[in-house]
């Protein structure tokens, strides 16, 4: 009569233990198996979920997304604020949040300047690609701004007089810009 092993999965141990790695590293893995291929980067990530790559500073240090739950989690060489079209946003050094196509919601860890105020940025939908709006969350209301201003991802600036000094000279930049051709013209 044969003996039966005490321990009948090792009867087939190669297959079990290969599905048993591919199962549990594609979970717990930066993509997916189909994302890996072509997210490369945190940016690429949010352009393959259909938001623009520069929401999110250019110094990523690294980044995991699970397909299955939609968590996105991304870390920061430190924390820091970063400028964008008009305005000032600051980042933790761990910034999550969950990603579907489209959208960013439950975020942790990221704020923006509104009015002297730092208020956290809960969530950023885009409902109409064609539109070109991309809508923020900031709890107390919504903010809808335009999807090119956060085509670049934003360098990440140590300290907010920094990076609110790079704001002033690039609206001083603009003002000097609009108002110079009318000059000229009445010094013609």
């Amino acid at each position: 009569m044969a003996k039966l092993s005490p321990f009948p999965f090792l009867a087939f141990p190669t297959a079990f233990f290969a599905f048993l790695v591919y199962s549990c590293s594609s979970s717990s893995f930066s993509c997916s198996a189909a994302e890996a291929s072509e997210a490369t980067t945190i940016h690429d990530l949010l352009l393959n979920h259909g938001l623009p790559g520069g929401l999110i500073p250019k110094d990523v240090e690294s980044f995991s997304h699970d397909a299955t739950s939609g968590l996105l989690e991304f870390r920061l060489y430190r924390p820091c604020y970063a400028q964008y079209y008009d305005g000032l946003a600051y980042f933790d050094s761990e910034v999550r949040g969950n990603l579907s196509y489209g959208a960013l919601r439950g975020v942790v860890g990221w704020s923006q300047e509104e009015l002297f105020l730092w208020l956290p940025v809960k969530g950023i939908v885009i409902t109409d690609p064609s539109s070109g709006v991309i809508l923020f969350d900031i709890g107390v209301a919504r903010k809808r701004l335009a999807v090119s201003a956060f085509e670049v991802p934003p360098d990440c600036h140590p300290v907010a007089e920094q990076a609110a000094a790079r704001i002033g000279e690039s609206a001083r930049s603009k003002t000097k810009r609009s108002w110079w051709p009318a000059v000229r013209f009445l010094l013609d």
